[in-house]
């Protein structure tokens, strides 16, 4: 990280890993690899590249073994690392493989995995704290503790006693924090962009401010298929509905990620019952979306609330109370933050 040369070729990787241009982020990892031979970062990138050209990386993934496999050398590797000259630098691989190692591992409902490593994390967090005027990238970790220490409980009051055995955040500072790593950051750009855009969405309920970020996002990523879907799902929420449907259709053709294209027959299903009032086509997107996104296991479950909220809504303009009950309780049961629905 001292090395101006190498900070520019990493950061130029992450952004081929992040756009999906895999081709070239293959050549950036070779050369990190004859730059620095053993270092921790060559596993993260590599896990970095396996994570998003499987995407969604689930647990029947055939990229998950190499990917976990990397994600834990980089992290050992980093913990054997004892020099004070380096600490900083190597606290921020290492936590970076750390969060994404447990991105993994929550995306998937694999918590017997989750709470051995995210003991072990808290202690790094919280020693990123003392590193922020050494890399930018740092404020990325002190924002989400800042922010997620004081909103995370206001969300779900059933965590407020376990919140109290930490120390108190701040949600003002912890946003502005993650607007520096957007601006400065060397590896944590697009992740900072995606959790203020997850923030504003999900906890403040500004869906304005999150479509901002999340448009900034696809524009600085435009081939990655889970910024477009996220940026879509705004612009519906938001009742863009004539912005929204321009996207689908010019990224229909390019984009062939399965996951991608099951989250646009959600999406369709919305335009339909929202825009074009076409309660019986809107219906069979649904149903047939929900089968899509099946495929995907809990990775998907959010996109299979929206479609069961939308079944619900119509099940309430056809009369039909029962199934109107039965769509909202499944809908209900798979999504985290329950307001985010599409209603009106």
């Amino acid at each position: 990280m001292k090395d101006t040369t190498s900070v520019n070729l990493i950061k130029r990787g992450i952004d081929y890993v992040y756009n999906f241009d895999f081709k070239n982020a293959d050549k950036v990892s070779a050369k990190l690899i004859k730059l620095y031979p053993g270092h921790p970062v060559n596993y993260l990138f590599k896990g970095m590249i396996t994570y998003w050209k499987s995407y969604p990386l689930i647990t029947t993934s055939p990229g998950r073994e190499s990917f976990e496999a990397d994600m834990r050398k980089s992290i050992e590797l980093c913990d054997k690392i004892k020099d004070p000259k380096s600490e900083a630098e190597i606290l921020l691989v290492n936590l970076c493989a750390r969060g994404l190692l447990l991105l993994f591992y929550t995306d998937n409902d694999l918590s017997f995995e989750v709470f051995p490593i995210a003991t072990s994390t808290y202690q790094c967090v919280r020693r990123s704290f003392d590193f922020t005027s050494n890399y930018s990238d740092f404020y990325f970790f002190t924002g989400v503790y800042n922010y997620y220490r004081e909103a995370y409980p206001e969300a779900h009051p059933v965590y407020k006693t376990l919140a109290f055995l930490f120390p108190k955040g701040s949600k003002v500072k912890g946003l502005e924090e993650l607007r520096i790593v957007a601006k400065n950051s060397i590896i944590l750009k697009a992740e900072s962009y995606s959790f203020l855009n997850g923030i504003f969405l999900c906890f403040e309920n500004n869906y304005q401010q999150a479509t901002f970020y999340n448009k900034s996002l696809h524009k600085i990523y435009p081939q990655n298929p889970a910024y477009l879907g996220s940026y879509i799902k705004n612009l519906l929420l938001i009742k863009q509905y004539d912005e929204a449907e321009k996207e689908i259709k010019s990224s229909i053709a390019y984009l062939k990620n399965p996951f991608f294209q099951a989250q646009v027959t959600i999406f369709n299903g919305i335009l339909q019952e929202k825009k074009y009032h076409n309660i019986r086509q809107a219906q069979q997107f649904y149903i047939n979306g929900i089968k899509d996104v099946s495929s995907f296991r809990s990775f998907g479950d959010e996109y299979a609330a929206y479609a069961y909220f939308g079944l619900s809504r119509i099940s309430k303009l056809n009369g039909d109370m029962n199934n109107q009950k039965l769509y909202l309780k499944l809908a209900l049961k798979l999504a985290i933050f329950k307001k985010v629905d599409f209603g009106d």
